[in-house]
C-alpha cells in the first residue's frame, strides 16, 4: 500500500470553491489561500446562524498506545461514508501541531484513504493560524518584560510572573530558562520557560470564543502575573489587548478544506488534549452544524481526556451537545492493554485481548455516564483474526453498545458504511446529557469528580503548592470555573506505565493555575509536561523534499 503522503499526492482534489458549494457557500463567502484552502468570511455567520443545527457526532477513543488507534482517520472516513450515503455532511477537526509532525506522533490529517487534503499544507504551515497565535502570545510576553524594564508601574512581583513564551516545536531545552541576562539594558533577570504553542491559553481562547468580540474580551482577561499584593495583572492592565486581537483577526476565521473524497472539512484550532482541552474551535463546530445535516468532530486522545473536556468544558461553555459518541478501538491496542509487547501484537491472543477490553469498558461507562449513546468502532488491521474480532463484538453486545468494523484506512468511505449506519441509528436513542460536576462545586470537588468518575481513581493527593494555589484561586473568585486536567494520555491514571484499567490508585495534583481568558482552571497531574521533547530518532530525520517540491516521509 502507498504511504499516506503518496496517496495524498496522487489524489485529484477539487477547487475549494466547488467544495464550498456543497455547504451552500459561494466564492464570495471565502477568503482564498490558493486553489485548495480558504477561510470562511466573518459575515457568513449572520446569514446562517438561524439555520437548524445538524446532528453532532463526537469521535473519541480508548486509551492510546504506541500501536495506534486511528481516531482522526476514523472521523474522516466516517464523514466520507455519510457523504457516500447521500447525507449533507461536514467534518470538523483540529489543526496539526508541528511538534508531533517532526517528533514521534506524526501529523493529524488522517491516514490511508481517509485523509484531509492538501495533506502537506495542513500538517505544515497551513493558513498561518499557529504562527499568529505564537506571535500574539510572545508579544504579550515581550510587553510584560518591557513593562518590568520601564519602571514596573503595576508593581508586578517578578517572582510571580506566570506568562511564559511559546514555540510550536518540541524543544525540551527551552522548558526552563532565564531571561533578562546581560546587564541593565537587557531587561530584568528572572526565571521563565517555553510551552508548546498548542498549550497556550491563547489557543484555548481561539477555540472557545464565540466570535471576534468574545475573543477580544477573553484576551483582555489573560492573567500574566501577580502584583506584590497578590492581585492578578492582566493583558488589559498592560494595555495590549487591541494589538493581540489584531494579530488574530484572520486566525479566528475557520479554515475550509476537503477530504480525499471531496467531503467538506473545517479545520480550525489545535489544542493538545493531554495538556489543554483538545477540541477544535467552537466557531468551526457551530458553522459546520449550521451548514450541514451531519457533523463529525473529534477530541484528542482517549475519552478520559479529550471527550471529557469536550463535554465538561466545550459543551458547558458553548451550549453544544453531541447526538452520538464513537469510541475508536483497535485489537492491537487492546492486546497491548492486556499485557502484550508491541513486537508481538501481530499474533492472535484472545486471552490478552479480553484483559484489554477492560480499558474499552471504562471508556464506554464514561460516555454512558454523560447520558449519551456510544458506538464502538473497531479500526481494522490486516493482522486481526476472526476470533479476535468476534470477541470484541460479543463484548459490545454484552455491554448493550452498538459495534461496527471500520476499514476506512484501506477502503475509504466504502469501509465506513456500516459504522455510519450504526451511528445514524444511535441518533434516536434516549439521551440524558449532564456534566461530571456542577459549576457550584469547589475546585477540589471538581477534581475529585473527574478523578473518581472518569479515571476510576480511589482518591486525589495534593502537593503543598497545589493546595496553596487552590486557596488563592478560590479567594480571587475563580472557584466556579470548569477544570481542565493535564495528565498523561497513556493511562487512565497519572502514571503512564499503568495500562488497561488500573485499580485502587490515587492521582497527584502537582500544580493548579488559572486560564482566566479561556475560562477554566488548569490542573496538572503527575509529571505531565507542557513542552514535549523529541525522541531519539525524530520524524524530522526521515522527512525530505526534492528540488521539484515532492515531499516524502511526512505522515
Amino acid at each position: 500500500m502507498l504511504t499516506d503522503v503518496e496517496i495524498a499526492q496522487q489524489a485529484k482534489i477539487s477547487n475549494i470553491t466547488t467544495i464550498a458549494e456543497k455547504l451552500n457557500l459561494s466564492a464570495d463567502d471565502l477568503e482564498l489561500y490558493g486553489k485548495f484552502k480558504a477561510k470562511i468570511c466573518a459575515d457568513v455567520w449572520q446569514r446562517v446562524k438561524e439555520n437548524p443545527n445538524g446532528k453532532l457526532i463526537l469521535v473519541t477513543a480508548i486509551t492510546p498506545t504506541p500501536a495506534g488507534e486511528g481516531k482522526t482517520t476514523t472521523s474522516i472516513g466516517l464523514a466520507d461514508a455519510f457523504n457516500r450515503l447521500g447525507r449533507k455532511v461536514c467534518v470538523a477537526l483540529r489543526e496539526p501541531s508541528l511538534g508531533p509532525c517532526f517528533g514521534i506522533k506524526g501529523g493529524a490529517a488522517g491516514g490511508g484513504y481517509a485523509q484531509v487534503v492538501p495533506m502537506e499544507d495542513i500538517n505544515l504551515h497551513f493558513t498561518g493560524d499557529f504562527h499568529a497565535l505564537t506571535t500574539a502570545h510572545n508579544l504579550l510576553a515581550a510587553v510584560l518584560d518591557n513593562h518590568l524594564q520601564q519602571g514596573n508601574e503595576l508593581k508586578i512581583d517578578v517572582r510571580r510572573v506566570v506568562w511564559k513564551r511559546v514555540l510550536d516545536l518540541n524543544d525540551r531545552a527551552l522548558r526552563n530558562i532565564v531571561v533578562g541576562l546581560g546587564g541593565k539594558a537587557n531587561g530584568v533577570p528572572r526565571e521563565s520557560g517555553f510551552d508548546i504553542t498548542v498549550a497556550s491559553e491563547m489557543m484555548a481562547i481561539l477555540c472557545l470564543a464565540n466570535d471576534f468580540a468574545d475573543l477580544k474580551e477573553r484576551l483582555g482577561k489573560i492573567i500574566v502575573a501577580y502584583n506584590f499584593e497578590g492581585q492578578p495583572v492582566t493583558a488589559n492592565d498592560l494595555k495590549v489587548t487591541g494589538s493581540l486581537a489584531l494579530l488574530l483577526k484572520d486566525a479566528i476565521k475557520p479554515n475550509l478544506v476537503q477530504t480525499l473524497e471531496g467531503t467538506p472539512a473545517l479545520i480550525h484550532g489545535g489544542p493538545f488534549a493531554n495538556i489543554a482541552h483538545g477540541c477544535n474551535s467552537v466557531m468551526a463546530t457551530k458553522y459546520a452544524l449550521k451548514l450541514a445535516d451531519v457533523v463529525v468532530t473529534e477530541a484528542g486522545f482517549g475519552a478520559d481526556l479529550g471527550a471529557e473536556k469536550f463535554l465538561d468544558i466545550k459543551c458547558r461553555l458553548s451550549g453544544l451537545q453531541p447526538d452520538a459518541v464513537v469510541i475508536v478501538a483497535t485489537i492491537r491496542a487492546l492486546k497491548m492493554h492486556g499485557g502484550v509487547a508491541k513486537n508481538k501484537l501481530a499474533r492472535e491472543n484472545v486471552k490478552a485481548l479480553k484483559r484489554g477490553l477492560e480499558n474499552l469498558a471504562k471508556h464506554i461507562e464514561n460516555i454512558q455516564g454523560f447520558g449519551l449513546p456510544a458506538v464502538v468502532a473497531l479500526n481494522h488491521f490486516p493482522t486481526d483474526t476472526d476470533e479476535e474480532i468476534a470477541a470484541v463484538e460479543i463484548f459490545c453486545a454484552e455491554k448493550n453498545v452498538r459495534f461496527a468494523r471500520s476499514k476506512v484506512f484501506s477502503e475509504g468511505s466504502v469501509g465506513g458504511i456500516g459504522l455510519a449506519l450504526a451511528v445514524e441509528s444511535a441518533f434516536d436513542d434516549e439521551k440524558n446529557f449532564h456534566f461530571t460536576y456542577d459549576d457550584e462545586n469547589s475546585i477540589t470537588e471538581k477534581i475529585s469528580a473527574v478523578a473518581k468518575k472518569i479515571y476510576g481513581a480511589k482518591g486525589v493527593d495534593y502537593s503543598a503548592a497545589a493546595k496553596k494555589q487552590i486557596d488563592e484561586l478560590e479567594r480571587l473568585g475563580f472557584g466556579k470555573l470548569p477544570i481542565c486536567i493535564a495528565k498523561t494520555q497513556y493511562s487512565l491514571s497519572d502514571d503512564a506505565t499503568k495500562l488497561g484499567r488500573p485499580k485502587k490508585f490515587s492521582v497527584t495534583v502537582r500544580e493548579v493555575k488559572i486560564s482566566a481568558g479561556a475560562g477554566f482552571i488548569v490542573v496538572l497531574l503527575g509529571t505531565i509536561l507542557t513542552m514535549p521533547g523529541l525522541p531519539k530518532r525524530p520524524a524530522a530525520e526521515k522527512i525530505d523534499i526534492t528540488p521539484e517540491g515532492i515531499i516524502s516521509g511526512l505522515f
